[in-house]
């Protein structure tokens, strides 16, 4: 394993590496190939502006060792692809998959970057064809490709939600049916889970997954666990900062961590 101090993605919170990755995890971390519950999911479960994201909670509440493997800016490509996610996911004992948006993912209709899935690459003929007024060279990131796409059409949009859906689906059924221990799925938002998607904007992560796809793939879990809590910003940020507070405010924070924390040691526990 190695450490780093410093990163674009959470410079106030060090980083380190684990062998077979090129990927950034949260300091500390612990042994993968000895008995631990493994922690999965993307900024939320790294624990972006949280000084004790829920796998350190969780760990404080626990006798087994708990390995918070969540990559900021990850999606389920990266929990499926990474080769040290995979090491780890042999030796846990369980495992907790934070629920995590339908947009970062590689699919028909558009390819993301393969370690920062958040991060839009190109668009396919099929997504091209819909969208035949749109220059996708001007994206970086899917949110911001997404949100124009429904601006600009939101029938066309259904379409592109839809494929996004189904799939998220395919990837969460895969997962979950090849993992050989428990798996606990985390909904950790700003908000509840719900039967369609709001219509002014895109809202707030996990986007994408209505409550009936939550209780589908649940199907196949352990457990799921519900933790919704409006984000209350600790403090102002400067006019410097101000990228920081936008993404800080859409966010789960300490509070919301802290409870799911909670929530989990009561079902990893057990009776």
């Amino acid at each position: 394993m190695s450490f780093e101090t410093r990163g674009a993605v959470a410079p106030d919170h060090p980083t380190m590496s684990y062998p077979g990755s090129v990927l950034r995890f949260r300091a500390p971390g612990g042994d993968p190939t000895r008995a631990h519950v493994l922690c999965l999911g993307g900024t939320e479960t790294f624990g972006r502006f949280v000084a004790e994201p829920y796998p350190s909670g969780l760990a404080d509440r626990l006798r087994t060792p708990v390995i918070n493997m969540g990559v900021a800016g990850g999606g389920l490509d990266v929990v499926l692809n990474d080769p040290a996610i995979a090491d780890a996911c042999r030796a846990a004992t369980a495992i907790v998959l934070q629920v995590q948006g339908a947009q970062n993912l590689s699919n028909r209709l558009y390819t993301v970057h393969p370690r920062r899935n958040d991060r839009f690459v190109s668009a396919s003929a099929m997504l091209r064809t819909i969208y035949r007024d749109v220059d996708f060279t001007e994206f970086h990131f899917t949110r911001h490709m997404l949100d124009h796409l429904r601006t600009l059409s939101p029938d066309r949009f259904a379409i592109v939600r839809h494929e996004l859906r189904l799939a998220w689906l395919a990837r969460m059924k895969r997962f979950l049916s090849d993992m050989p221990v428990p798996v606990h799925l985390l909904w950790l938002s700003c908000r509840v889970p719900r039967p369609e998607d709001p219509l002014d904007d895109l809202g707030a992560e996990p986007l994408f997954i209505t409550s009936d796809m939550l209780e589908e793939a649940a199907e196949q879990a352990a457990s799921l666990s519900v933790v919704a809590v409006p984000n209350r910003p600790e403090r102002p940020m400067a006019a410097s900062m101000a990228a920081e507070a936008a993404a800080a405010r859409i966010l789960p924070g300490p509070d919301a961590h802290a409870e799911a924390a909670v929530a989990l040691a009561r079902v990893l526990e057990g009776p």
